[in-house]
Protein backbone atom coordinates (compact mmCIF):
# COMPACT_ATOMS: atom_id res chain seq x y z
CA UNK A 1 0.00 0.00 0.00
CA UNK A 2 1.22 3.72 -0.69
CA UNK A 3 2.48 5.51 2.25
CA UNK A 4 -0.13 8.58 1.45
CA UNK A 5 -3.10 5.87 1.59
CA UNK A 6 -2.55 4.93 4.52
CA UNK A 7 -1.64 7.97 6.09
CA UNK A 8 -5.36 9.14 4.79
CA UNK A 9 -6.77 6.40 6.01
CA UNK A 10 -5.06 7.25 9.56
CA UNK A 11 -6.44 11.02 9.26
CA UNK A 12 -10.19 9.79 8.71
CA UNK A 13 -9.71 7.43 11.79
CA UNK A 14 -8.85 10.01 13.90
CA UNK A 15 -11.05 12.70 12.68
CA UNK A 16 -14.30 10.05 13.20
CA UNK A 17 -13.00 9.25 16.28
CA UNK A 18 -13.24 12.99 17.24
CA UNK A 19 -9.05 13.68 17.88
CA UNK A 20 -6.78 16.03 15.63
CA UNK A 21 -4.70 15.38 13.16
CA UNK A 22 -1.63 17.09 11.57
CA UNK A 23 0.48 16.10 9.10
CA UNK A 24 3.83 17.94 10.12
CA UNK A 25 6.02 16.56 7.23
CA UNK A 26 5.13 14.93 3.93
CA UNK A 27 7.89 12.25 2.88
CA UNK A 28 7.82 9.86 -0.45
CA UNK A 29 4.38 9.23 -1.32
CA UNK A 30 4.85 5.62 -2.18
CA UNK A 31 7.29 3.99 0.60
CA UNK A 32 8.43 6.77 2.70
CA UNK A 33 8.46 5.42 6.62
CA UNK A 34 6.03 6.98 8.72
CA UNK A 35 6.51 7.65 12.74
CA UNK A 36 3.15 9.04 14.99
CA UNK A 37 3.11 11.48 17.92
CA UNK A 38 0.33 11.24 20.18
CA UNK A 39 -0.15 13.87 22.63
CA UNK A 40 -2.22 13.68 25.53
CA UNK A 41 -2.96 17.37 25.66
CA UNK A 42 -1.59 17.39 29.16
CA UNK A 43 2.36 17.50 28.45
CA UNK A 44 2.94 13.28 28.27
CA UNK A 45 3.37 11.95 24.52
CA UNK A 46 4.43 9.30 22.84
CA UNK A 47 6.05 8.07 19.57
CA UNK A 48 5.87 4.99 17.30
CA UNK A 49 7.91 4.06 14.58
CA UNK A 50 7.46 1.08 12.07
CA UNK A 51 9.24 -2.08 11.81
CA UNK A 52 9.05 -5.36 10.32
CA UNK A 53 8.41 -7.87 12.45
CA UNK A 54 10.12 -11.47 12.96
CA UNK A 55 6.97 -12.81 10.81
CA UNK A 56 7.47 -10.11 8.14
CA UNK A 57 4.43 -8.00 8.51
CA UNK A 58 4.77 -4.07 9.45
CA UNK A 59 4.76 -3.57 12.85
CA UNK A 60 4.70 -0.46 15.64
CA UNK A 61 7.43 0.09 18.33
CA UNK A 62 6.68 2.78 20.67
CA UNK A 63 9.80 3.78 21.49
CA UNK A 64 9.74 4.35 25.21
CA UNK A 65 10.92 0.79 24.65
CA UNK A 66 14.16 2.64 24.07
CA UNK A 67 14.02 4.43 27.18
CA UNK A 68 12.88 7.57 25.47
CA UNK A 69 10.33 9.53 24.97
CA UNK A 70 8.45 10.11 28.71
CA UNK A 71 7.83 13.50 27.99
CA UNK A 72 5.70 15.65 24.98
CA UNK A 73 9.58 17.95 25.02
CA UNK A 74 11.10 14.41 24.87
CA UNK A 75 8.60 13.16 22.12
CA UNK A 76 9.60 16.37 20.09
CA UNK A 77 13.41 16.17 19.88
CA UNK A 78 12.62 12.50 19.14
CA UNK A 79 11.23 13.61 16.16
CA UNK A 80 13.80 16.28 15.09
CA UNK A 81 16.35 14.11 15.10
CA UNK A 82 14.03 11.73 13.07
CA UNK A 83 13.32 14.54 10.38
CA UNK A 84 16.87 15.56 10.12
CA UNK A 85 18.08 11.89 9.28
CA UNK A 86 15.09 10.81 6.68
CA UNK A 87 13.97 13.60 4.18
CA UNK A 88 11.54 10.89 2.89
CA UNK A 89 10.15 10.78 6.47
CA UNK A 90 6.41 11.30 6.67
CA UNK A 91 5.63 13.09 10.59
CA UNK A 92 2.02 12.30 11.86
CA UNK A 93 1.14 14.38 15.14
CA UNK A 94 -2.22 13.35 16.92
CA UNK A 95 -3.94 14.86 19.60
CA UNK A 96 -5.94 12.79 21.26
CA UNK A 97 -6.95 13.08 25.79
CA UNK A 98 -7.28 9.67 25.94
CA UNK A 99 -3.85 9.14 24.35
CA UNK A 100 -5.18 6.59 21.19
CA UNK A 101 -2.83 6.21 18.66
CA UNK A 102 -5.23 4.45 15.87
CA UNK A 103 -3.49 2.40 14.46
CA UNK A 104 -4.34 -0.99 13.15
CA UNK A 105 -0.94 -2.51 12.87
CA UNK A 106 0.46 -4.33 16.09
CA UNK A 107 2.58 -2.27 18.75
CA UNK A 108 5.21 -3.60 20.51
CA UNK A 109 5.34 -1.46 23.58
CA UNK A 110 6.30 -1.87 27.48
CA UNK A 111 4.48 -3.15 29.98
CA UNK A 112 2.78 -0.39 32.04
Amino acid sequence: MPTWLWVDALVRRVQVAGASCFILQKGDRERGDVIVKVADLQGSARVYVPRTSMEGTRIFSDVRLQGVCESEAEADDYVRRARSRDSDLWVIEIEDREARHFLTEEIEAPAD
